[in-house]
Order: structure tokens, then C-alpha cells, then sequence
């Protein structure tokens, strides 16, 4: 289990961070008499993520009659997700897997998916996306991308060192933060904690010496990254879905024809789901190992309230900087099936 978690998670982690891996040199497109799409990822080649997307482009091959061919550059190997979006933009990348952080850089009222105590289920989840994909579609292509399909991956969970059983605790603790996170670093401040700001790399050193101890992770992020080792404690309830999706340039797309549009955007979408099933299977088979490693988990539902009005006025302070007003309202909306 250990193993499949960090093979997996090594694409979808993070809702509140991102792995900066070093940049490789940027391919070119070759002319084959086919369109080839350049699509980068984090994954390595060998993970679960990285199996799907190898399927997924078998599929489109034989979908378009070898027309569209997508060309993965795994590993890291084009940087991070924010070099991801450079590189696109400058017509480097054609495509790429990204988590919010990604996909907050190029549209930011996205990130009103990921605001603190809005959406805790899949279920919620689901309805979100089902009514206000096409608003953020509209988005996406507007800012030059096309949004091909969502991707999530795991639960969300406060993870500490000491118990943390309200958002007071925080006050005391040394709270970390990715550099670039907007949502949980104003949350942080919602609740008068101070945040340790680093990057993911950073993040495993810092809680050996103790210079962290508290972290929001999934339980497969916490197996995949081993900061499982140095950790006593995490919360039982989740506090949101970690997200992703994938994306591509709006101009790339373009070059497509109808029936060839379509048949990507269908392969994507069935990749993508396919890839939900495996994360969310194996993050719950991830959260089992961590009780059986002795983590224990805090039930903080008799703290809800404190929870949630933290996370009420997270939401308000970042309307109108981050997303509208009628946009946030639409979300709420979506997750009680309005």
C-alpha cells in the first residue's frame, strides 16, 4: 500500500501545494502528419496517473485514426506547475495536469472551489462541478485555455505534531503553508495563526526539526512524501477535496477539427474519472495504514462550529479580491443542490 500510495500521489497531491522539481529543456513539436500535443505532468512515467494517461493516449490515437497524438514529459521534467503555464502561454507546452495552484494562476476565481468549509464531499463535490463547469469553461477561455476535465485527489486533513482539535489550537503552533497558497494562508490568518511559509521539499526537513508541526495533506500525500513519520496526529473528518484537472491552450485547440475536439475532450473526461476511482480508493486504503502506524485521529465535529465560522469569514474576506460575490453564492448553492 505504501508503494502504490506514493506512485499515485506523486501527480495529485496537493490542494495546498506543489512539488518544485527542476526545469529540463523544452521539447519541440515534431511534424509527423499529426497533431501532436505536448502535455506536461509531474507524474513519473510508472505511476498510476502516469499508466492512465498512456492509456488515454492510446484511446485518442485510435479515436482520431492517429490524427492527435498526446506527448507526455513526465517527472517534473518541464519545472512546476507554475512553469507548466509559462510555458504554455509561450507556446513551449501545449497541455499539462494541475492542481489548483495551477489552475488558480490562470483563472484565480477557481479557487473559490478550494475556500475552507465549502465543499467537504465527493458528493458536494460532483454537484459543483455538474452545474458550474460551464461558468468556468467560459473562463478558462477567455484567459486562452481549454478546460478538458476535472480531476480530484483525496481528502483534505489537518495533520500535526500536538493535537489539534479547534482552529485556536493553531494559535500555538507552527502552522506551514506553501508559498504561493492564498485560501489556507488567509484562513491562518482568519484564525490569528502564524503561517510557515516553504515549499513542499522544505516541508519534511521542517518537521524534523521541528520547525512545523502542523501541515494539511491527504493521508496519501502524507504516505507518498513520509511526513506520516514525524506526525502523531490527524483530523477524521475531512476538510475539503483536493483538486486538479487538465488543461490546454486555447490556439492548440483550435487547430483541432469538430470530431477531433470532441474525441479529446471525451478521452479526457474518461481518464479523468478513471484516475478519481484509483485516488479516492486508495487514499481511504492510505488512511487505514495511518491509523495502523499509530497516527491517531481527532475528532473535531464537536469543534464544527468554530470550524466553520472561521472558514465563513475566510470566505468573506476573500470575496471580491479572489472570486465575486455571486460566484461564491453559486457554489453554495451548487453543494445544497440549488
Amino acid at each position: 500500500m505504501q508503494r502504490a500510495a506514493r506512485k499515485s500521489f506523486l501527480f495529485v497531491f496537493l490542494a495546498t501545494s506543489c512539488l518544485v522539481l527542476g526545469s529540463g529543456h523544452t521539447p519541440r513539436a515534431e511534424a509527423e502528419g499529426k497533431t501532436v500535443i505536448r502535455f506536461a505532468t509531474l507524474a513519473p512515467s510508472g505511476s498510476t496517473f502516469g499508466k492512465i494517461l498512456k492509456a488515454w493516449k492510446r484511446t485518442l490515437l485510435k479515436e482520431t485514426d492517429g490524427r492527435v497524438e498526446l506527448r507526455y514529459y513526465s517527472g517534473g521534467s518541464q519545472g512546476d506547475e507554475r512553469d507548466f503555464i509559462r510555458k504554455i502561454r509561450a507556446g513551449q507546452m501545449d497541455a499539462a495536469g494541475v492542481t489548483s495552484t495551477g489552475l488558480g494562476i490562470i483563472v484565480r476565481p477557481v479557487l473559490v472551489l478550494s475556500s475552507p468549509g465549502l465543499i467537504r464531499t465527493y458528493e458536494e463535490l460532483e454537484r459543483v462541478r455538474a452545474k458550474m463547469t460551464p461558468r468556468f469553461e467560459t473562463m478558462f477561455r477567455e484567459a486562452g485555455f481549454e478546460l478538458l476535465a476535472w480531476a480530484d485527489a483525496g481528502k483534505g486533513r489537518i495533520m500535526s505534531t500536538m493535537p489539534i482539535l479547534r482552529p485556536s489550537d493553531l494559535r500555538s503552533a507552527r502552522p506551514w503553508a506553501w508559498k504561493d497558497d492564498l485560501i489556507f494562508s488567509e484562513f491562518l490568518k482568519v484564525v490569528g495563526a502564524n503561517a510557515v511559509r516553504l515549499g513542499v521539499p522544505e516541508v519534511y526537513a521542517a518537521l524534523q526539526t521541528k520547525m512545523v508541526d502542523v501541515v494539511p495533506n491527504s493521508a496519501l500525500g502524507a504516505i507518498a512524501l513520509q511526513w506520516y513519520t514525524k506526525l502523531n496526529y490527524m483530523s477524521k473528518e475531512s476538510f475539503g477535496i483536493i483538486m486538479g484537472a487538465t488543461i490546454i491552450k486555447k490556439e492548440k485547440f483550435d487547430q483541432l477539427s469538430p470530431e477531433d475536439q470532441k474525441a479529446l475532450k471525451d478521452t479526457a473526461a474518461r481518464a479523468a474519472r478513471a484516475l478519481d476511482k484509483v485516488v479516492r480508493q486508495d487514499d481511504e486504503e492510505a488512511y487505514q495504514v495511518l491509523l495502523r502506524r499509530g497516527i491517531e485521529a481527532l475528532d473535531v465535529e464537536p469543534y464544527r462550529a468554530e470550524w466553520d465560522a472561521a472558514g465563513a469569514e475566510t470566505r468573506k474576506r476573500l470575496t471580491g479580491r479572489i472570486f465575486s460575490k455571486s460566484l461564491l453564492a453559486e457554489a453554495e448553492a451548487a453543494v445544497e443542490g440549488r
